[in-house]
């Protein structure tokens, strides 16, 4: 499928970049744009040759600005539940593909387009990243899932200061606090996502999926549920191919060769 505000492109290791070009809104979200990162994240889940995604935003200013005012203040409230629902939706969909990603943020993440980036497993952000929820500063509060992430990567207080304030914060202060995993040169932004990509894809798959999967369980249901889920996994990958290699690999003193069976 072609798209009017995404690109896609997979290379031979596995690898998918996933750049998002609206560069004169500054990436902003708009429903069109939404309902094709639905269909561009339906498509890398359904790729087997796809192992790990990273997102940016096309040219040296943002990852993602934040939302479409302008769209964003035309619908009434039925209509604004249902934009809501349909980000939510959308981000979710790149939460739960059971493949990683990397949000490689490159500029502005505002509004939504924070609340994309932290629907990626990792984050990571060049040194003139902006990042914050200032949707209180227009009147409404975080829609795509922003008051229910942000607590869970930086705690209640951080959360809840960064979104009663409105205010960003850089690159930097998101490092200290764990809302970016690191911060690189933005010349190097794209290479370091790929170099930590290749690091999970010498990794058995099955692994990897169910061990973010445990980490989510846990994360919703509580410790308790969280280890009964991790047991069962454990157990599940006794009886595949890639625990099979992998013992013997490292047995063997020689570099695994997984098949994601």
């Amino acid at each position: 499928m072609s798209f009017q505000f995404l690109s896609l492109e997979a290379d031979a290791e596995g690898i998918a970049v996933l750049t998002i070009r609206r560069p004169e809104k500054l990436n902003a979200l708009n429903q069109a744009l939404i309902g094709e990162l639905g269909e561009a994240f339906r498509q890398v889940a359904a790729d087997g040759a796809i192992r790990v995604l990273i997102l940016t935003g096309a040219g040296e200013k943002a990852f993602v600005a934040g939302a479409d005012i302008a769209e964003l203040a035309r619908p009434n409230a039925v209509e604004t539940v249902e934009v809501s629902r349909l980000g939510q939706e959308t981000f979710r969909l790149l939460e739960t593909m059971k493949k990683p990603s990397v949000a490689a943020v490159n500029g502005f993440a505002l509004g939504g387009g924070l609340e994309l980036a932290m629907a990626a497993t990792i984050r990571m952000g060049s040194p003139n990243a902006k990042l914050g929820l200032p949707e209180v500063k227009l009147g409404i509060m975080p829609g795509y899932g922003g008051s229910q992430r942000l607590p869970r990567l930086v705690g209640r207080g951080r959360a809840l200061e960064m979104i009663l304030s409105g205010e960003a914060i850089d690159a930097n202060e998101a490092y200290r606090i764990g809302l970016l995993n690191s911060v690189v040169p933005q010349a190097e932004l794209l290479d370091a996502a790929k170099a930590w990509a290749r690091k999970v894809i010498a990794n058995g798959p099955l692994g990897v999926a169910f061990a973010m999967q445990a980490v989510d369980v846990g994360f919703e249901a509580g410790p308790e549920t969280g280890m009964r889920f991790e047991a069962m996994s454990f157990g599940a990958l006794a009886g595949s191919d890639d625990r099979r290699e992998g013992l013997a690999a490292f047995l063997e003193k020689r570099k695994a060769v997984f098949t994601g069976k």
